[in-house]
């Protein structure tokens, strides 16, 4: 992982298996983002545009091992909870997610407000804080997004001798990335959403996530050292892919920040 030092190699490790989900090793925990592990195909939820998964998970649930924490950027898009990724659940000690989330999920999960922090013990002893962050899914205010796409939350991950780490989430708002940064930064390793997703029918084709270009600007806006990009393959609607965010973070003069060796 060019950039990083052995001892954050050691603390953070961040595996990729395709759209939003990723397992992070932080800690002494681990913590999976927004699992996703259906199969191809289209996938349709009320009220919602109709999506079309066109990739495989490279991992299957029953192939993660032991997950402590889900860190659920939001529960209504099948792009970020599907129906495997909803039964995973069950046999997960604590799903983070919105307030919104965790009264529609139940036992096991807990919403998080902006800035809201819990503790979670390390095995080693210690402790990890996880603190939810804002994050907006498309153009505009919250006032004017969630009423059509609900609310979002990112996280940051802290801890005693351990660097910082930020998942960003469905955001598509680099004010609330500049708020962030203004409390945790520089990030050591970010989690970032990209993809580009749009719709035709959903704020005008305005994007619904950052798109690679808005992704290196959040890199330098964090001061972050390494950004793992995840919710830019696997799915129709993510309109930027890998060669993408390759191409805006070498305009950026951040090549050598792009992490994309643990993609499997």
């Amino acid at each position: 992982m060019t950039g990083m030092s052995a001892i954050d190699e050691q603390a953070v490790r961040v595996r990729v298996f395709g759209g939003p989900t990723a397992l992070i090793e932080y800690g002494g925990l681990r913590f999976l983002t927004d699992p996703t592990f259906d199969a191809p195909g289209d996938y349709q939820r009320p009220g919602r545009p109709l999506l079309t998964k066109t990739a495989p998970s490279s991992v299957a649930p029953a192939d993660l091992g032991r997950i402590d924490v889900v860190l659920l950027s939001h529960d209504e898009h099948a792009d970020n909870l599907d129906d495997s990724g909803r039964a995973l659940l069950a046999d997960v000690p604590l799903t983070l997610t919105t307030p919104g989330g965790a009264g529609r999920l139940g036992d096991g999960a807990k919403g998080l407000e902006d800035w809201e922090s819990i503790e979670l013990d390390r095995p080693g002893g210690g402790t990890v804080t996880v603190t939810g962050v804002p994050a907006i899914h498309g153009p505009g205010t919250r006032e004017e997004v969630e009423p059509f796409l609900g609310q979002v939350v990112g996280f940051v991950l802290t801890g005693e001798g351990l660097p910082t780490v930020y998942v960003s989430g469905d955001n598509a708002s680099l004010e609330a990335v500049g708020q962030i940064a203004e409390r945790f930064g520089p990030v050591d390793t970010a989690v970032l959403f990209a993809g580009a997703p749009r719709f035709p029918v959903v704020f005008d084709g305005g994007l619904l996530v950052l798109d690679s270009a808005q992704a290196a600007e959040a890199a330098g806006i964090l001061g972050a050292r390494r950004v793992v990009p995840v919710h830019y393959d696997s799915w129709a609607h993510f309109t930027e892919g890998r060669d993408a965010l390759v191409a805006a973070f070498t305009a950026a003069g951040l090549a050598g920040r792009l992490d994309l060796a643990d993609q499997t």
